[in-house]
């Protein structure tokens, strides 16, 4: 038996072995479970508030209850939908060289602001953007060598289009690594017309 002066007799609230332990007391408040469950997904990765909104609906976290625990995550910087964004574009552009239109798509459907997104994306460099495209031909022409002329150039425009590159900046990066490859620009013109 403790004795009072022992700090184990003295519980706080936060101190309280928590239900699954102890097999007994009160279930956790809608806003302990949504704390829970949002450290939870944060331990993973990054997600971005609406990622955290839409995991607590799923798991019938009271709206009242969800938007508290965001909020307060938010104010102490744990959700910050600029940063998800800032990271996004860097990850994804450096590693899978996806252009600004499929990134902006993507940050779109985890629920960033537009305005957050515009500016996200707005940082990644055009030239920068025309670099990683023509890397990305670079990687692929290789492997369309010996195919028809029509035909490379459908799939070197087509997996920049997949990737989100406007079809100027596609066809222009094609034609050029294509000629430097020693095509003939003047038969590449019916192709590509130059722009």
């Amino acid at each position: 038996m403790s004795h009072p002066s022992d700090p184990s007799h003295h519980r706080t609230d936060g101190d309280a072995p928590s239900p699954s332990r102890a097999g007994g007391g009160a279930p956790p408040s809608p806003e302990e479970q949504a704390r829970a469950i949002c450290l939870r997904l944060l331990t993973g990765s990054p997600r971005t508030r609406r990622q955290l909104a839409d995991a607590l609906a799923r798991r019938g976290i009271p709206a009242e209850a969800a938007e508290e625990v965001l909020s307060r995550f938010e104010d102490v910087g744990l959700i910050d939908d600029a940063a998800f964004a800032g990271a996004w574009v860097e990850s994804r552009h450096h590693g899978r060289g996806l252009a600004r239109r499929a990134l902006a798509r993507e940050l779109r459907t985890r629920g960033v602001d537009s305005a957050v997104v515009d500016e996200a994306v707005g940082r990644l460099d055009p030239e920068q953007e025309e670099r990683t495209a023509r890397e990305l031909v670079d990687r692929k022409l290789r492997s369309t060598r010996g195919l028809d002329r029509e035909k490379r150039l459908r799939r070197l425009a087509g997996m920049l289009a997949r990737k989100g590159y406007p079809e100027g900046l596609a066809l222009r990066v094609v034609r050029r690594a294509l000629e430097e490859e020693g095509d003939d620009p003047e038969l590449l013109e019916q192709y590509l017309p130059e722009g």
